[in-house]
C-alpha cells in the first residue's frame, strides 16, 4: 500500500480522540515505511553519496540499486514481533496502552496482501521466520482504485457523522 494510505487508514482507526491522536496514528501508520525506505528516497532526491543512483521511474526502481540497510530496516519495522515487543516495552514505560501505536501492525497486516514476492514482500513474521505472503501489488488497478474509493468513502462517512454529532452537541 501507498504510504499516505496507511496513514490515512492508521488515523482514522486510531486517531478519532483528537487532531494529536490523529496526527500522531497517522505517523505510526507511515513510520514502518519512512523508517525502512526515507534515508533511501532523500538519498535518490539529492543524488547523495552514489552517483550510480537512477532517477525516478514509473514503476519500482531496480532492486540492485536498494541499499541492503533498507532491507534490514524493512524487516524490522514490517514484523509484527517487533511491534509486539516495542508495544510492550512502551506499554510499561506509559503504564498505559498507546492505542495510536496500533497504526503500525495495521500497516503490516495491510501490506501483507497488497505487496508481491518480487518487490519487498512483507516480512511479518521475522525474526522468527522468512514466511511471507505473495501478495497482490498494491500499484494493480485492482487494489489501488479500491483502495483510494475506500479511503475517500469512509472519510466522508467520518466527516459527515462527526459533523452531525457535534451540531447536536451544540442544540
Amino acid at each position: 500500500m501507498d504510504i499516505f494510505s496507511h496513514g490515512l487508514y492508521g488515523s482514522i482507526a486510531f486517531g478519532r480522540r483528537n487532531r494529536r491522536s490523529f496526527w500522531l496514528a497517522f505517523f505510526f501508520g507511515v513510520a514502518p515505511d519512512l523508517f525502512s525506505f526515507g534515508i533511501f528516497f532523500v538519498q535518490r532526491i539529492f543524488n547523495l553519496g552514489n552517483n550510480e543512483i537512477h532517477g525516478f521511474t514509473s514503476g519500482p526502481p531496480d532492486p540492485s540499486a536498494i541499499p541492503s540497510y533498507v532491507s534490514s530496516f524493512y524487516n524490522i519495522t514490517h514484523s509484527l514481533v517487533i511491534f509486539s515487543l516495542v508495544f510492550l516495552v512502551v506499554w510499561l514505560i506509559q503504564r498505559k496502552p498507546v492505542l495510536e501505536l496500533l497504526a503500525w501492525p495495521l500497516h503490516v497486516l495491510v501490506d501483507i496482501p497488497t505487496h508481491s514476492a518480487e518487490f519487498f514482500p512483507t516480512p511479518f513474521l521475522w525474526p522468527i521466520s522468512e514466511f511471507h505472503v505473495n501478495g497482490v501489488s498494491w500499484g494493480h488497478p485492482y487494489i489501488f482504485f479500491p483502495n483510494v474509493i475506500f479511503l475517500a468513502v469512509i472519510y466522508i462517512w467520518y466527516f459527515y457523522f462527526r459533523k452531525k454529532e457535534v451540531k447536536e452537541a451544540e442544540e
